[in-house]
């Protein structure tokens, strides 16, 4: 009967860990390269380009691996804005313009934070990656991104 219930109550595990990372399949790549004084800088980026995932963004994950980020895609360029809320490691936060030229970078943002990070003007696109990684690569403003969503 003991052995039952250990097998029940593992299944049950199981099942609940399951429906939690139903939500989080490891989403496609694309890739993206920026023109920096260092050569191309090139990445692979999960996409978010509907209200949902720009929501959550990169919220609740525990580690990104060097070449990796996040890209988020706007209908329209504007300020922007990116807080800090369940997100659990340091990250950069990279506000592009429309013609895909880097405005500014937030390095190193701290997580689980509520204070706003802004675009230093119009941005239609903002790139996270790695706390540090912009630095490590002189990635700078005025740089150049490339990706099938930004123009040029």
């Amino acid at each position: 009967m003991q052995s039952r219930r250990m097998i029940t109550a593992a299944l049950a595990g199981a099942a609940l860990t399951a429906c939690a990372g139903a939500g989080r399949a490891q989403a496609a790549l694309e890739p993206l390269e920026i023109a920096s004084s260092r050569g191309p800088q090139r990445f692979q980026v999960e996409i978010a380009d509907d209200d949902a995932e720009r929501a959550r963004g990169l919220m609740f994950r525990t580690s990104l691996a060097p070449d990796r980020g996040m890209l988020f895609i706007f209908e329209q360029a504007g300020e922007q804005s990116f807080w800090m809320k369940n997100t659990l490691i340091p990250l950069d936060i990279i506000f592009i313009g429309a013609d895909g030229r880097i405005l500014n970078i937030v390095a190193e943002a701290t997580p689980k934070t509520l204070t706003p990070r802004w675009s230093a003007g119009e941005a239609q696109f903002v790139l996270e990656l790695r706390g540090g990684e912009a630095a490590r690569r002189g990635i700078a403003p005025g740089d150049r991104v490339r990706h099938r969503a930004i123009p040029g």
